[in-house]
């Protein structure tokens, strides 16, 4: 059996992982970041500016360009999709999975959002937009 520290290395062994200056530096180039983050951490630690919100359990099946509910940004295998999490734990996990679905170009966030607060990158209250892509 592995461990969660197994599973997570090995996940993180097939992502190119971008620090916070190389996220905004892809997201320049035409990346988009997709925040995972549950409403309740939005809530309290704001948001990234032009994030897609979609909540970790519907993840797959919104950026899965095969999928029947997919968002219309997941147009197809080759769009460049950063996943951020709070601490950069579960991200490291979601962007593996999305790999897995073809999406070649899925990574994730360096130390999560609390590191792009830290680096002093733009962030916005979390009292405007909070609800998830496709739960309207």
């Amino acid at each position: 059996m592995k461990t969660i520290e197994e599973v997570l290395a090995q996940a993180r062994a097939r992502l190119r992982r971008l620090g916070p200056a190389e996220a905004a530096a892809a997201v320049a180039d035409g990346a988009r970041f997709v925040d995972t983050r549950p409403l309740l951490q939005r809530r309290a630690g704001g948001l990234i500016p032009g994030a897609v919100l979609i909540e970790r359990n519907h993840l797959e099946w919104r950026l899965d360009p095969s999928s029947a509910w997919r968002i219309p940004e997941a147009a197809d295998h080759d769009v460049a999709w950063i996943v951020v999490c709070d601490e950069g734990y579960s991200s490291s996990l979601a962007a593996a999975s999305l790999q897995d679905l073809g999406l070649r170009n899925a990574t994730d966030l360096i130390g999560g959002f609390q590191a792009w607060k830290a680096a002093g990158l733009p962030v916005h209250a979390g009292d405007g937009e909070l609800e998830p892509a496709g739960t309207r």
